[in-house]
């Protein structure tokens, strides 16, 4: 019977187990320039018992970036220091692929030289992101102001910085990428346009939607293989101004075109707060039809739920997030059920040691 400890080949990589790390922001990365530290270098390596880790968002190029002190992927100080992290999480036998990150609209002035993100579609998403104020030092969330609409002769330039940037984790030695396409950034933003009211060719129909995502997949498979390639998604989650009626069929006519593509794995995005909705079987059901590849799972999972899930034949894969925030052990912890610390959501962004790689492993004796 399948559970989270049986291995798994995905796409390029054999993983010993069903186990991933979830991207998460952490906002540690060393200023000016975005630069990838020893210290998150530490923090995956702690990590490395995952069956797979994938990293935190990672903007493909300045425009990319919604929040401070995330890391980049487009300059050479990035890929350095992105390469002591993976070197890092090889030394200790993990696995870890590079999440590629375009916000989009849910960005701040502050990043921009002209003080206006890009979107599809000039709407601002009610929403905030978190920024640091550069006189104070001080982190919190701010609105997120209206964006400016993308030309549509601007968006081959957008493909070709998600092409660049795969090339770029390759050269920093990341076993893979994963595209995110999910929680309301760029991409998400395309696949949902009766949110942002676009209706040329990368926008109106279902396969206008579907165009950008898919000139994107096939740039970033074309330059470092579609079995090295995920696709992140978020079918159910709504936040941020994204409810749109035709977001399901638009899902499921995107994994079809992920199966011609061979990609490697795709990830769903689920919601993980205490009512958040229930994914309904049907879908699950129709979207293990149109896609045959590994898919992976992420939301309010324990080990029981993520194995009743996978003994179903529905998902290959089940990340966990704030879990291993504070159990650096995690896997361990899950297989001989020992019991899980908690993190401080205090020190979830920025900052220094406190919170990150400080949280210690269980006792040999527990």
């Amino acid at each position: 019977m399948t559970d989270l400890f049986t291995p798994l080949d995905l796409g390029a990589l054999r993983l010993p187990s069903r186990l991933v790390m979830a991207p998460m922001t952490r906002a540690r990365s060393r200023q000016p320039g975005n630069v990838p530290t020893a210290m998150m270098a530490e923090y995956y390596a702690q990590r490395a018992s995952a069956g797979l880790i994938i990293s935190e968002a990672t903007q493909i190029s300045p425009q990319g970036q919604g929040y401070s002190f995330t890391p980049g992927i487009h300059s050479e100080e990035q890929v350095a220091g992105w390469r002591r992290v993976t070197d890092a999480v090889h030394a200790r036998d993990g696995r870890i692929v590079l999440q590629l990150w375009h916000v989009g609209r849910m960005s701040h002035e502050s990043f921009h030289d002209d003080g206006r993100p890009v979107a599809p579609s000039a709407l601002a998403p009610d929403a905030s992101v978190w920024v640091v104020d550069p006189q104070t030092g001080e982190g919190g969330m701010r609105p997120c102001p209206v964006p400016r609409a993308l030309a549509t002769e601007e968006i081959p330039a957008l493909v070709e910085d998600y092409r660049r940037a795969a090339a770029n984790a390759r050269e920093a030695g990341f076993d893979g990428v994963e595209i995110h396409a999910a929680n309301g950034y760029l991409i998400d933003q395309f696949l949902r346009c009766s949110a942002n009211r676009r209706h040329d060719r990368y926008g109106g129909s279902r396969d206008n939607r579907l165009r950008f995502l898919l000139e994107t997949v096939e740039a970033v498979a074309d330059e470092i293989g579609a079995e090295r390639t995920g696709v992140r998604l978020s079918p159910f989650i709504t936040q941020r101004n994204m409810h749109d009626d035709e977001v399901i069929p638009t899902i499921l006519a995107a994994a079809k075109a992920f199966q011609r593509q061979g990609l490697a794995y795709l990830h769903l995005a689920e919601a993980d707060w205490e009512d958040a909705p229930e994914i309904p079987d049907d879908f699950r059901i129709a979207l293990r039809r149109a896609f045959s590849g590994a898919i992976m799972v992420a939301g309010k999972y324990d080990r029981d739920r993520a194995e009743t899930l996978l003994r179903s034949g529905w998902v290959d894969l089940v990340a966990f997030g704030r879990p291993f925030i504070a159990n650096p052990d995690l896997p361990r912890r899950l297989a001989t059920r020992l019991p899980l610390s908690t993190f401080d959501p205090a020190t979830l962004f920025g900052g220094g040691a406190e919170g990150y790689i400080d949280y210690p492993e269980a006792s040999n004796d527990a």
